[in-house]
């Protein structure tokens, strides 16, 4: 019954992990939609390591899972306050227009 249960939650960090890849490829306009890909990819990640140490009884990879989540929330509250102070500064978030800063 375990392993029903392992398989469908890997299943189910699976389709996160890719919904996430391809949130990260195909949007190339909204740094916002960026940001919560990244994030959706992290905690994708934690579901397995979680997993993997319940199944394995081993508390290593909850041990990872609290390390990424720490990195993960300064990811995003970092990423957040520049892009508030950029849309502060130049009214937008498009990531062309950042890109093009520069020139």
């Amino acid at each position: 019954v375990l392993v029903l249960n392992i398989l469908n939650s890997l299943r189910i960090t699976v389709i996160l992990f890719f919904i996430s890849i391809l949130g990260l490829i195909l949007n190339r306009k909204n740094i916002l939609i960026t940001i919560i890909a990244l994030e959706i990819l992290l905690l994708s990640v934690n579901i397995n390591f979680t997993l993997f140490s319940l199944y394995l009884d081993d508390i290593l990879g909850q041990i990872f899972v609290l390390f990424i989540l720490t990195v993960a929330a300064t990811e995003s509250s970092i990423g957040l306050a520049i892009l508030t102070t950029y849309f502060k500064l130049r009214n937008t978030i498009q990531i062309n227009q950042i890109i093009n800063i520069n020139k």
